[in-house]
C-alpha cells in the first residue's frame, strides 16, 4: 500500500519543463509513482490543482551555529526550503585542533562579526563537542532536525586550526602549513564535507574588528586547498570576494579594473587546479557599481574555455531592516535614545513622543557605534554620517513588505512632504504606536531605485540562487523568505506577463541548486526521487511581514518572516510543516556527500 497520496496536484518538477497536472505516490521516502493513480493509500491528501513543487535547496545559509539549537531551521522551513548548506563565507565552528575556551571564542568572535550573530547566543548554544570536520558533521548528525543539511569546510577555522595565532596575525602560511591544511580538507571530503568556502571581503571583521584569518591568503595557500579536490569525485568551491572595491579612490578606474583582473585570477586558478564547481558573490555594490558586469564577462570568458564557474544572486535587494528592537537603527547612537533604551518598546516608542526629547535630535550628533568590542560593524557609522542622502533609500516596510519601492516611497519623500529635517522623519515615523515599525535599507542591487539589475543577474545562464544568508544577520535581515519572493514577485504567481514563469522560478530554487551541488536525489518530482516537496496554493501565496521574536539562547532577538500559501511541506516523505505550523516530525539528516544518499 502507498505510504501517502497527492491527488491532483499542478506539478511543477523543478526541471524547468512546462506544469502538468498528476497524482503523486510516495513510499518509503520516495516518490514511486506520477500520474493518475488508483491503488490506495494509508494518507490521501486532495491538492484541487495546487502546485507541486520540489523542496527548494538553498545553497548558502549559516545555520552553523543554529543547528545546534534549532532543530528546525527556522526561518528557511517557513519557505520551502528542504535542504540548507552551512559553512559558506569561510567562517564556521571546526575544525577545532585544540578545543579550548579560547579558540572556541575565537571563533565566536569571528562568526559575530562576519555574521553578525549575538556573540552571547553562540556562546550558550554551540556545543563545541568535537574537534576536526568529521566529528563536528557527526555531532550535528546525533541531533533531530527537520530538515537535510549539507557542510561546506570554511576556511577560515582550518587555517586557525593549522597556525594557531599565526592565522590570526595574517601570516603568510608556509609549505607545511598548506600541507596540513589541504591534508585536513582532504579528509573532511572523504568525510562527506560538501566543499570548502574562504571569504575575501574587505567589510569582513571579526566582533574586535580584526580581519578575517584568510582574508588575505596567498595564492600558494589557496592553491593547496583546491589541490585536495583530486582524487574525490565530489565536492564545490563557495567564496566571498567584495575584489578590492574598497581600495583606492575611485570605484570604475583602469586601478579598480587592474585589481579586479589580479583578484580573478586568483579564483580561476582554484577552478583550473581543483577542476570543481566553484561559485562566486554576484551582486551590484555600492560603491563599486560595474564590478557585477565585469564579474559576467569573466566567468562567461572562464565558461567558454570549460571552467564550471557559477555566480550566486539574490532574489532581491541586499539590505538591511532596522526599527527600534533590531540589532541598530539610526537613533541608537544619540543620548536622547540612549535615556530610553533599557525600557520595554511600548514604553520607549512613547518616550521618543516626548515634544521635549523630540526637540534635541537635531542638537545631538550620534555617537559612534562601531569599535570597542561593538558587534556593530563601521559600515552603520559610514552609513549614519549620510543619513540625510540615504534616507532616500529608507522605506516603511508595510504589513504587506515590498521589496521595490520607488523614491517616492521613501522617508526623504516623506520629510520633504512634511517639511522637516530627514533624520526628524524617520524619528517620528520609529516611534509611531507601540515602536514596531520596521524600515527597509536596500544597500546593494539598487542602485537605480529598482529591481532590473536582479531580474538581469536572475536570467543569466550561470546564475545560481543563493546569498540567503540564513541564519545570519538575524538582527538585521530574514532573507530566507527569498525563495517566497521568486515565486510571488518574479513569477508572479504564474501571471503570464510576469518577468519569470513559474516553472522557470521552480528550477532555480530546486533542479538548479541541486544539481550544482551533485545532489541528484532531490531537486525534482520524478520517480525514484527524494519525497522533498511542497504543495503550494498560489492563491494564497504570500510574504507576512518581519516581526522581532527573542527565541535566541540567552535570551537573544532575531527577525522572523513567515509565509502563507504553504499547505504543506515534505522531508523524505514526512510533513515537517503544514500551514506555517512546523510539525513534530524530524526527518533531516546531514547530507554526506561522495555516499550513497
Amino acid at each position: 500500500m502507498i505510504d501517502f497520496l497527492i491527488k491532483d496536484a499542478s506539478v511543477v518538477d523543478g526541471s524547468g519543463g512546462a506544469l502538468y497536472a498528476a497524482d503523486v505516490a510516495v513510499s518509503n521516502g520516495k516518490i514511486t509513482q506520477i500520474g493518475r493513480i488508483t491503488d490506495a493509500a494509508r494518507e490521501t491528501i486532495n491538492a484541487q490543482g495546487a502546485w507541486l513543487t520540489p523542496g527548494f535547496v538553498d545553497i548558502h545559509s549559516h545555520y552553523d551555529g543554529q543547528a545546534s539549537w534549532d532543530e528546525t531551521f527556522s526561518p528557511s522551513i517557513h519557505h520551502g526550503t528542504t535542504t540548507v548548506v552551512l559553512g559558506n563565507c569561510g567562517v564556521g565552528f571546526a575544525p577545532l585542533a585544540r578545543n579550548t575556551q579560547d579558540e572556541q571564542q575565537r571563533l565566536i568572535r569571528l562568526m559575530e562579526g562576519v555574521e553578525d550573530i549575538p556573540g552571547v547566543a553562540l556562546a550558550e548554544g554551540v556545543k563545541f563537542n568535537w574537534t576536526d570536520f568529521p566529528s563536528y558533521m557527526n555531532a550535528l548528525d546525533a541531533m533531530p532536525h527537520s530538515l537535510d543539511y549539507a557542510c561546506l569546510v570554511p576556511h577560515d577555522p582550518l587555517r586557525m586550526a593549522v597556525m594557531g595565532e599565526r592565522a590570526l596575525a595574517q601570516e603568510v602560511a608556509t609549505v607545511e602549513d598548506c600541507a596540513q591544511m589541504q591534508t585536513l580538507l582532504k579528509q573532511a571530503l572523504k568525510a562527506g564535507a560538501a566543499g570548502f568556502s574562504t571569504g575575501r571581503s574587505d567589510n569582513h571583521r571579526t566582533s574586535r574588528g580584526e580581519w578575517t584569518p584568510a582574508s588575505e591568503a596567498g595564492d600558494a595557500e589557496l592553491n593547496a586547498l583546491a589541490a585536495a579536490f583530486k582524487n574525490v569525485q565530489h565536492g564545490v568551491i563557495q567564496l566571498v570576494n567584495d575584489f578590492d572595491v574598497l581600495r583606492g579612490t575611485t570605484h570604475e578606474d583602469d586601478a579598480a579594473k587592474a585589481r579586479f583582473d589580479a583578484e580573478f585570477s586568483r579564483i580561476k586558478q582554484m577552478a583550473q587546479i581543483s577542476a570543481k564547481p566553484l561559485s562566486m558573490t554576484w551582486l551590484q555594490r555600492d560603491p563599486g557599481g560595474v564590478q557585477w558586469q565585469w564579474l559576467a564577462q569573466a566567468v562567461e570568458r572562464c565558461a567558454a574555455e570549460g571552467l564550471p564557474m557559477y555566480m550566486q544572486t539574490a532574489a532581491r535587494g541586499i539590505g538591511v531592516i532596522t526599527g527600534l528592537d533590531t540589532a541598530f537603527h539610526a537613533l541608537m547612537g544619540f543620548p536622547l535614545y540612549k535615556e530610553v533604551a533599557h525600557l520595554p518598546l511600548p514604553e520607549r516608542a512613547a518616550a521618543l513622543r516626548d515634544p521635549l526629547r523630540r526637540a534635541r535630535l537635531l542638537s545631538e550628533k550620534s555617537e559612534r557605534l562601531a569599535g570597542d568590542g561593538s558587534s556593530v560593524p563601521p559600515l552603520v557609522d559610514m552609513l549614519l554620517a549620510r543619513i540625510d542622502l540615504i534616507s532616500a533609500r529608507m522605506f516603511p516596510l508595510s504589513e504587506s513588505p515590498n521589496y521595490e519601492p520607488t523614491l517616492m516611497d521613501s522617508l526623504l519623500v516623506r520629510a520633504k512632504q512634511q517639511a522637516i529635517a530627514p533624520l526628524l522623519a524617520i524619528y517620528d515615523y520609529m516611534a509611531q504606536g507601540d515602536g514596531s515599525q520596521l524600515i527597509y535599507f536596500p544597500i546593494f542591487n539598487y542602485n537605480e531605485g529598482n529591481l532590473k539589475v536582479v531580474e538581469q543577474m536572475l536570467h543569466h545562464p550561470r546564475a545560481l540562487m543563493g546569498l540567503s544568508d540564513a541564519g545570519a544577520h538575524v538582527g538585521t535581515i530574514c532573507d530566507a523568505s527569498f525563495s517566497t519572493f521568486m515565486l510571488t514577485h518574479w513569477a508572479r504567481k504564474g501571471a503570464a506577463d510576469a518577468p519569470f514563469s513559474v516553472e522557470q522560478a521552480v528550477h532555480i530554487l530546486s533542479g538548479r541548486n541541486a544539481a550544482y551541488f551533485g545532489l541528484h536525489d532531490r531537486g525534482l518530482i520524478k520517480e525514484g526521487m527524494r519525497a522533498d516537496f511542497n504543495l503550494i496554493d498560489p492563491a494564497r501565496l504570500a510574504l507576512n511581514k518581519p516581526h522581532i521574536v527573542r527565541d535566541l539562547p540567552a535570551s537573544g532577538r532575531r527577525l522572523l518572516q513567515e509565509a502563507s500559501g504553504y499547505i504543506g511541506t515534505w522531508v523524505a516523505g514526512q510533513c515537517v510543516q503544514r500551514e506555517g505550523n512546523i510539525t513534530a516530525a524530524r526527518p533531516g539528516r546531514l547530507v554526506r556527500m561522495g555516499q550513497s544518499f
